[in-house]
């Protein structure tokens, strides 16, 4: 991936898959419980980007299954995927102590 930020679709859909391969509904739900409710993913807007994301190589099929005689795919990061969310974990946390240092954050008070 590029230096730029993460886009946070692509950034919760990782972190729904950064401890365990989950299937659409399940990493639906994921992003749902990672956002406090705030995202809720569309099942055409969760399937585009899952797409999107296999095509930039940043996670996998991790299994195939039917079951009710449909398809279930199960998905998961791959190395490129787990380097990424890294990095932009770390992008994410150095900005974040930058702000509450220029704010006079100590410890979850401002000083101000």
């Amino acid at each position: 991936m590029s230096d730029r930020a993460m886009q946070e679709p692509t950034l919760l859909l990782l972190t729904a898959l950064a401890d365990e391969p989950r299937h659409g509904y399940a990493i639906a739900r994921e992003v749902e419980l990672i956002s406090d409710g705030r995202v809720k993913m569309r099942t055409g807007t969760l399937y585009g980007a899952l797409e999107r994301l296999l095509g930039q190589g940043l996670i996998e099929v991790h299994e195939e299954q039917i079951v009710d005689s449909r398809l279930r795919r199960t998905y998961s990061l791959t190395a490129e995927g787990r380097q990424s969310l890294a990095a932009e974990a770390q992008r994410i946390a150095a900005t974040a102590r930058e702000a509450a240092r220029r704010l006079g954050v100590s410890g979850g008070t401002a000083t101000a």
